[in-house]
């Protein structure tokens, strides 16, 4: 690959897209909004507005800044627009993403890597609008035709796919994800006996919290105790 091209030409022009069509997104998700505020003088109190901004924030404000951080080094630069733009990031783009990246031989968060997560991901995305297609159009009646112990079965789903990915990633990180398996089930344990009920809403937001930026500090400080022990 032409390093060259990539960072001076390929970069910036993708960076100019994302931006133009993530606020375009944004723009198109406030619509109907506008729509009923300008058109038709349906205007929300205020009050109700901001009490309802703060407890969305509350909830979920942490996987404003835990997701883009921890989803970058499989996504790239293109990718992480990609996905932002088009949802179903953790269950579609990241797993599409990584596999893509697996399938072609390429190093996590390389140059190629990026290009491929790229192309895994677009081709993610058109199959997704086919299935939801469909899915809208046929997906209630082929559910109902399905027995309950089936029904019940696609609840494990997610958790199914993530346990894939966490075996995909350890056959190349073997002793991170040793630690980090163990690390996480401590801080599920203590999450669910309640030794931090002290912050609120800790449930909600620090397992991901600790897990995320406990592996990426675990995996610094591997990196440089390894490169002591080579000098």
């Amino acid at each position: 690959m032409d390093k060259h091209y990539f960072t001076n030409d390929y970069l910036p022009k993708m960076h100019r897209i994302g931006k133009i069509t993530g606020i375009l997104g944004v723009f198109a998700s406030f619509l109907p909004a506008l729509v009923l505020g300008f058109g038709h003088g349906l205007w929300p109190d205020l009050a109700l507005l901001a009490t309802c901004f703060i407890t969305v924030t509350t909830s979920f404000g942490f996987l404003w800044v835990i997701e883009p951080i921890s989803y970058y080094p499989v996504l790239g630069p293109v990718g992480t627009y990609m996905a932002f733009l088009s949802g179903n990031i953790s269950n579609m783009r990241v797993p599409c993403a990584s596999i893509a990246q697996v399938s072609a031989g390429v190093e996590l968060g390389s140059e190629q890597g990026s290009i491929i997560s790229t192309i895994g991901m677009g081709v993610s995305i058109i199959i997704n609008i086919i299935i939801l297609s469909v899915g809208v159009i046929a997906g209630s009646s082929i559910l109902a035709m399905l027995p309950p112990s089936v029904t019940a079965a696609l609840n494990y789903l997610l958790p199914a796919l993530f346990g894939a990915l966490f075996v995909q990633f350890a056959m190349n990180q073997k002793k991170l994800a040793v630690i980090m398996l163990v690390f996480g089930c401590v801080v599920y344990i203590a999450i669910n006996k309640g030794v931090f009920n002290f912050l609120p809403g800790a449930s909600s937001y620090l397992g991901t919290l600790l897990c995320v930026f406990g592996s990426i500090f675990i995996a610094m400080a591997m990196k440089k105790m390894e490169g002591k022990k080579t000098e």
